[in-house]
């Protein structure tokens, strides 16, 4: 035998490279007696879980996007819905708001009216109170002037048709 030396390691014999060769081809013959189709079949099954994997994640892909524009629609709808609630609630405040314009401007009619009317009252009430003092001033007067010769009930008729006349002026 040679003696061992880097030259006679890294030397590739003929007899080296057969017997590798025939090893190598007996390793891959066993093996694909006996663990091809176990291989085969783990490989298969590994494509199968990979694409029922790819499969299933584009459905939910898919799935998501139809949520998405599912949601969008519903947003877009409540958009809407809340600018019809918003006119809605426009008209009705301008409408009330009309109303109680109405209402209130109907109450100052109404409280003028009233106030119109409570001054004529207090005005024919302060000539007829003006009146009756007039009239008692004036009989008075005149029970000391004629005294003597018209008798109180005389005197009063004269004072009524004096006022009476003097009423239907205006003071």
């Amino acid at each position: 035998m040679d003696a061992f030396t880097i030259e006679n390691y890294l030397r590739i014999s003929l007899t080296d490279v057969i017997l590798v060769m025939i090893s190598t081809i007996l390793i891959v013959l066993i093996a694909k007696k006996f663990f091809w189709s176990k291989l085969v079949a783990f490989v298969e099954k590994r494509q199968q879980l990979v694409q029922a994997n790819i499969d299933s994640s584009l459905a939910l892909k898919k799935e998501a996007e139809d949520l998405k524009d599912q949601y969008d629609k519903q947003i877009m709808s409540a958009g809407q819905e809340a600018n019809v609630i918003l006119e809605n609630a426009r008209a009705q405040a301008t409408q009330e708001k009309k109303q109680i314009l109405s209402k209130a401007q109907q109450e100052a009619v109404l409280l003028k009216q009233k106030a119109q009317e409570d001054i004529e009252r207090e005005k024919r009430n302060a000539q007829n109170s003006m009146k009756d003092a007039i009239g008692e001033v004036a009989v008075d007067v005149a029970k000391r002037f004629v005294a003597d010769q018209m008798d109180e009930e005389t005197q009063k008729k004269y004072v009524d048709d004096f006022l009476s006349e003097a009423g239907d002026k205006s003071w």
